[in-house]
């Protein structure tokens, strides 16, 4: 792709508005990422297929909005190997290239099993999705030396949109969780004012000194306490 075609710069921006657009409009993380994998495919010449794989904190893989079932196929691999170029951007590398995986010495198990499967070049982008959760977007061809600098460069700017509506994903779910943490020991809270005849501060006292105690999170302390009147 020549990036100096007024044409393919002209698809690229409005590609990257849809893209922004869809991240703020009430959707699922997995329909955005789909919408990031299609447009890979769609603006990387060479890309046949497309997805991203999150490397969980104890080593487990998560594979998202793949654009062809071989993806899953592959992120496999990859898992039971040990090796492979979506793992490594995910965990070390930023940017993955391989222009032909018949002739690839990085990943001795996995680039066999990718060319029986039929793919013959990989181009993986890690996602800085920070906190407990790694990730990569990956793109495959069925062609070699499938790959240029374009190619990266447009990878590079789909990476970047996909880690966004990764991070945002995960800040909902930990306001959801602050949100549920809040109200239970609220809960708890009116549940001792109301046993014990003691103000909303010695109620909080009461729960944090058992927590500390017991070194146990305030959030599951609350709970019992819940349990305790749901019980009686």
């Amino acid at each position: 792709m020549d990036s100096s075609d007024p044409d393919l710069r002209h698809d690229l921006a409005l590609r990257m508005a849809e893209l922004a657009r869809t991240m703020t409009a009430p959707r699922t993380l997995e329909q955005i990422l789909k919408d990031v994998t299609t447009a890979a495919v769609q603006l990387v010449p060479g890309a046949d297929a497309a997805g991203v794989l999150l490397v969980k904190k104890g080593g487990d893989f998560e594979s998202l909005a793949d654009t062809d079932g071989v993806v899953g196929e592959l992120d496999k691999i990859q898992h039971d190997f040990g090796e492979g170029p979506c793992a490594e951007a995910a965990l070390q590398e930023t940017v993955v290239r391989s222009d032909d995986l018949r002739r690839e010495s990085r990943w001795p198990r996995y680039a066999p099993a990718a060319v029986k499967l039929g793919v013959l070049s990989g181009l993986s982008f890690k996602l800085y999705t920070a906190d407990r959760t790694a990730g990569a977007l990956n793109l495959f061809g069925f062609q070699p030396e499938a790959w240029d600098t374009d190619a990266e460069t447009t990878g590079v700017v789909l990476a970047a949109h996909a880690a966004a509506a990764i991070l945002a994903s995960r800040q909902g779910e930990q306001l959801q969780t602050a949100l549920s943490t809040r109200d239970r020991i609220g809960q708890a809270k009116g549940i001792i004012m109301e046993r014990y005849g003691v103000d909303d501060v010695r109620a909080f006292d009461m729960l944090r000194a058992i927590s500390q105690e017991s070194q146990t999170k305030l959030a599951d302390v609350a709970r019992r306490v819940i349990d305790t009147r749901d019980n009686t």
